[in-house]
């Protein structure tokens, strides 16, 4: 059984777990309760009333936080011709299919990849190691597209994509510790709207069964998810 330190027992000592809280109300607590020593990562985690084993109840999509997540993301783009300058002037990080070898070789060191369809037929074949990694580009999530200065752009600026796991979860990173409560509300707000417009229309009875934000050291805080239900 895990045995919680000092600075976490007293952290989770400011928040009643048996309570949600406003959205300000909850941003404000969970800095206050912040002990670590690194600009801790800000998490979103809703508890979705759907059943993700059934296709059209699976609740996916993007949101461009308005407020970015706080890291540096390194983007990759696939393409060629003329898209590879669009691409460097959109301020990704690689650029080119010579990139298709070096990820068959291992190279790995992107968090995310953008591709043009011209080059999915090339970039399918590597679907075993960027699936579970997270990495494989998809239409939905608007990173397999001609307009790469767009998703670039989008990325760069805070986009995030969100899928619910097996067990109807969705999470996601909102931003950092250090960023204003202002700054974390809104973009926890612009996150659970995102979620709302995601909503699949088989779902039934409640949509939102519970919300919680934590930083990565910290305690969770209860989300009160009344005007999601």
């Amino acid at each position: 059984m895990a045995v919680h330190g000092k600075r976490f027992r007293a952290a989770a000592e400011r928040i009643d777990r048996k309570q949600t809280y406003a959205l300000e109300e909850a941003v404000q607590l969970l800095k206050a309760a912040a002990f670590a020593k690194f600009d801790e990562t800000v998490e979103a985690a809703v508890r979705l009333g759907v059943d993700p084993r059934h296709a059209d109840q699976v609740v996916r999509g993007t949101v461009v936080l308005p407020h970015g997540t706080g890291r540096s993301v390194r983007v990759l783009v696939v393409t060629q011709g003329d898209k590879i300058q669009e691409a460097e002037a959109a301020g990704a990080d690689f650029v080119g299919t010579e990139y298709l070898q070096k990820l068959k070789d291992g190279w790995l060191e992107c968090d995310v990849i953008v591709a043009t369809p011209d080059v999915m037929g090339q970039l399918g074949a590597l679907g075993r190691v960027l699936g579970p990694r997270g990495l494989m580009p998809n239409p939905k999530a608007g990173t397999v597209t001609m307009d790469v200065t767009k998703a670039v752009k989008e990325i760069k600026a805070g986009k995030i994509e969100f899928r619910v796991d097996k067990t109807g979860n969705v999470h996601a990173p909102i931003g950092k510790v250090s960023f204003s409560e202002a700054q974390l509300t809104e973009n926890l707000q612009a996150f659970l709207d995102t979620i709302v417009r995601a909503k699949p229309s088989a779902a039934k009875g409640t949509y939102f069964q519970a919300a919680t934000i934590s930083s990565t050291m910290g305690p969770g805080v209860r989300l009160d998810t009344a005007g999601y239900r």
